[in-house]
């Protein structure tokens, strides 16, 4: 192994003072650039940011790097601010922004992030609470997919067994997840009230019924 080390060392020295350098650092560019591109093609925009990166320290003038990392940069931002964590989708951004200070799709999306903290800040004085109360409405809109899906099933179900009992059923499932979505929406709009206005604890808004789960 350390023969094998000394080698590799040997033929890089001969490279270099034969001039052959330039095609080894272009060379790894290519590969970099390649594995950045592969990775963005496969929606994976972290490993992209790493790979175009790595092909810039070797040549910061690449455009091909230079216009992945932009592009692969903006799809990162984009992801950890559709999860809530918008300072890292700012420094994402930022790093963007250093290599093209021109990108419009990077300034765009640097507003907008910078606009939903500011509503963020806002919601949060007005509504301390507010994040529970929303998880809580996501709950229970998941559980309304949950009945709509059984529902479903219930239909499906008819289709080869032709008992009426699953239509019965259905038509049962159907009159309840009715009820529910008028009751959920009206939840809705009680948050959206006091968000914008702050309000009181989420066990203050209208309790969500528990018509739909279990069902029978």
């Amino acid at each position: 192994m350390a023969d094998k080390k000394l080698f590799v060392l040997a033929l890089v020295a001969v490279l270099l003072l034969t001039g052959c350098a330039g095609s080894i650092e272009r060379w790894i560019v290519d590969t970099r650039v390649h594995q950045g591109d592969v990775a963005l093609s496969d929606s994976n925009p972290s490993d992209a940011v790493i790979a175009y990166s790595l092909a810039l320290r070797v040549d910061p003038h690449d455009l091909r790097a230079q216009s992945g990392f932009v592009e692969a940069a903006a799809d990162q931002a984009q992801l950890q601010y559709a999860h809530g964590h918008f300072d890292a989708a700012l420094a994402t951004i930022a790093q963007g922004l250093r290599v093209d200070p021109l990108s419009v799709r990077l300034e765009a999306l640097k507003s907008q992030i910078d606009d939903a903290k500011l509503k963020q800040e806002i919601v949060i004085s007005n509504y301390p609470t507010y994040q529970r109360a929303g998880q809580e409405l996501q709950l229970s809109y998941a559980r309304l997919n949950e009945a709509n899906t059984l529902l479903v099933k219930r239909l499906r179900r008819f289709g080869y067994t032709y008992d009426v009992t699953d239509l019965t059923s259905a038509i049962k499932q159907s009159y309840e997840l009715q009820l529910e979505v008028a009751h959920l929406t009206n939840r809705l709009i009680a948050y959206r009230q006091l968000v914008q206005t702050g309000g009181p604890q989420p066990s203050q808004l209208p309790a969500t019924g528990g018509s739909l789960l279990p069902l029978p």
